[in-house]
């Protein structure tokens, strides 16, 4: 039973990888992680399967969920002490710790994984030159390229984008009785990503999510217990809603709009 409920979790992954692979075009890079992290999964002999924690052994150790409140406590008192700008460096910083949670989510968010990784990258090599989120997008106004496929400022939109998704998964989760992760995935995929994505996107994501780990497995992933969890996620939801809140500022003061 259990070695039939893997391969067919490994064909559901397959068939998610391929339909967003055909149907979003995202950095080479990004796509090669994307396939190289469903092979990775693909049996070696008959009664041997490679197992995706070992890929995620680094995030295991590494107390992911602390490292993530404990950075976005420091954005946050950045923006709530309205003396200084943001800087690139510290956000960019704070928003790869993650970049390990998409990962432990698997295929059902295998388009976010791809798409954020780039775009934190982007946002970290950009820092060695530009100092503000505020001189990201003043630049990129005066070179008439703010929603150029790449510039600094569309990357910025959309590593927001999955800030604000962890955000509100993490707050499903806490509302949320049972071991399934499916309804809390699902709505917050619904209310941030699924407005800004087509219908063959949305539904391969809805198939993804069939295979989705149970809240035990990514509380296992993320070495974590219930209680550990809890706190950690509500530190990060009350920490980054300030920060979310200063990024939608910085495109509305300057009428970019936020929903592109």
């Amino acid at each position: 039973m259990e070695v039939h409920c893997k391969e067919q979790q490994l064909e559901t992954e397959k068939w998610v990888v391929a339909k967003l692979f055909t149907m979003r075009k995202v950095e080479g890079v990004a796509v090669i992680r994307s396939i190289s992290g469903v092979l990775s999964r693909v049996p070696t002999s008959q009664n041997q399967v490679i197992s995706a924690s070992e890929a995620m052994a680094n995030v295991e150790s590494d107390k992911t969920l602390r490292k993530i409140a404990d950075a976005f406590k420091e954005l946050a008192a950045t923006v709530n002490s309205q003396t200084v700008d943001m800087e690139v460096a510290p956000f960019s910083r704070a928003c790869s710790f993650v970049s390990p949670l998409f990962g432990c989510l698997g295929i059902a968010f295998k388009f976010a994984e791809m798409d954020y990784v780039a775009k934190v990258d982007d946002l970290a090599e950009a820092s060695k030159s530009i100092v503000t989120l505020n001189a990201i997008l003043d630049r990129d106004i005066e070179g008439n390229c703010v929603r150029k496929a790449g510039s600094h400022t569309r990357n910025l939109l959309r590593v927001k984008r999955g800030l604000d998704m962890v955000r509100v998964l993490f707050e499903q989760i806490l509302a949320t009785e049972g071991d399934s992760l499916r309804d809390p995935a699902s709505k917050a995929y619904a209310q941030v990503f699924a407005p800004h994505h087509g219908w063959a996107i949305r539904k391969a994501v809805a198939a993804g999510m069939y295979a989705l780990p149970t809240r035990a497995q990514l509380m296992k992933k993320l070495n974590e217990d219930e209680a550990s969890a809890r706190i950690q996620m509500q530190s990060y939801i009350a920490a980054s809603s300030p920060v979310i809140l200063y990024i939608d500022k910085l495109f509305l003061s300057r009428e970019l709009g936020i929903d592109w």
